[in-house]
């Protein structure tokens, strides 16, 4: 007897049956990356306000030393019998150690922006050149000057530590050259560069309009000795932030500062024959 023949398997005559629906319920939504809030004044620089301390404590330190180098020097070779006191107050030693200071201080800040935040320094720093027609801010600085119009209702002093930086000639005209070049970049560079975008990022424009001009007031305490003088350059430090926060533009801020200073120095030169005669100057303020 023959063994009963084997049912050959034809997988075309199988029915094809739809595939089941999937549940697309048993699956979670995709995830979404959470979106940062925006800065509340409109500022996101890439450095944190850390590396600002850095900057302000560098800058100290660096003046300290500079300034005690130059005067060991001058007390070895040239003036043996004046004190340290006495040369650290001279007017040309002190600009000197301001220039020289803030030439590594100016470097650290390129090298903090370029090389640790691999940024354009000018950019960053948004300094944004308001062209030609942006000199009339000059004239903004000009206008500052009513602020000095407020010395006549507060109580003034009649000298300041500053006076003697206009006690001869000479002194005063390098006083007013680094009051309308150097010391206005780098005051600018710090306080509406650095300074002011970490504040108002963190507490919106008007509190870091204000408190960006509280420090830039009291580091002039020190020239005046007058908590009314520091008073009138805090006002000015208002502007000049207020200036930075609606132009985007550090150009404009240091603009509307050279103007200040400069109007201040060309009025006392003219008001004191070049220089020679201060006692008719009264208070500078810059």
């Amino acid at each position: 007897m023959s063994a009963p023949e084997k049912p050959q398997f034809d997988p075309l005559s199988i029915d094809p049956q739809p595939p089941a629906p999937i549940a697309t319920d048993s699956f979670p939504p995709p995830a979404v990356a959470p979106t940062a809030p925006a800065p509340k004044g409109g500022e996101n620089p890439v450095w944190s306000g850390w590396d600002v301390l850095v900057i302000a404590i560098l800058t100290l330190g660096i003046l300290f030393i500079t300034q005690l180098v130059i005067v060991l020097a001058v007390r070895q070779f040239t003036h043996p019998h004046r004190s340290w006191i006495e040369l650290a107050q001279m007017p040309t030693l002190a600009l000197l150690s301001q220039f020289l200071a803030y030439i590594p201080v100016a470097l650290y800040m390129f090298l903090l922006v370029e090389g640790k935040y691999h940024t354009r320094f000018w950019q960053a720093i948004r300094w944004n050149w308001p062209g030609v027609a942006g000199l009339s801010l000059l004239a903004v600085g000009v206008f500052m000057l009513s602020f000095d119009a407020l010395g006549r209702f507060l109580p003034m002093p009649k000298t300041t530590p500053f006076d003697q930086f206009f006690d001869r000639p000479l002194d005063a005209y390098l006083t007013a050259a680094f009051a309308i070049t150097l010391g206005p970049l780098m005051e600018e560079l710090f306080f509406r560069g650095f300074l002011y975008p970490v504040l108002a990022r963190r507490m919106g424009a008007v509190w870091g309009i204000i408190l960006t001009a509280l420090p830039f007031g009291l580091m002039h305490y020190a020239q005046y000795r007058s908590w009314s003088a520091v008073l009138i350059v805090v006002l000015v430090g208002v502007v000049l932030t207020t200036v930075r926060a609606v132009t985007k533009s550090v150009a404009s801020s240091f603009l509307v500062h050279v103007g200040y200073n400069g109007t201040l120095m060309l009025l006392a030169a003219w008001a004191t024959d070049g220089f020679r005669h201060m006692e008719k100057a009264g208070v500078l303020l810059f």
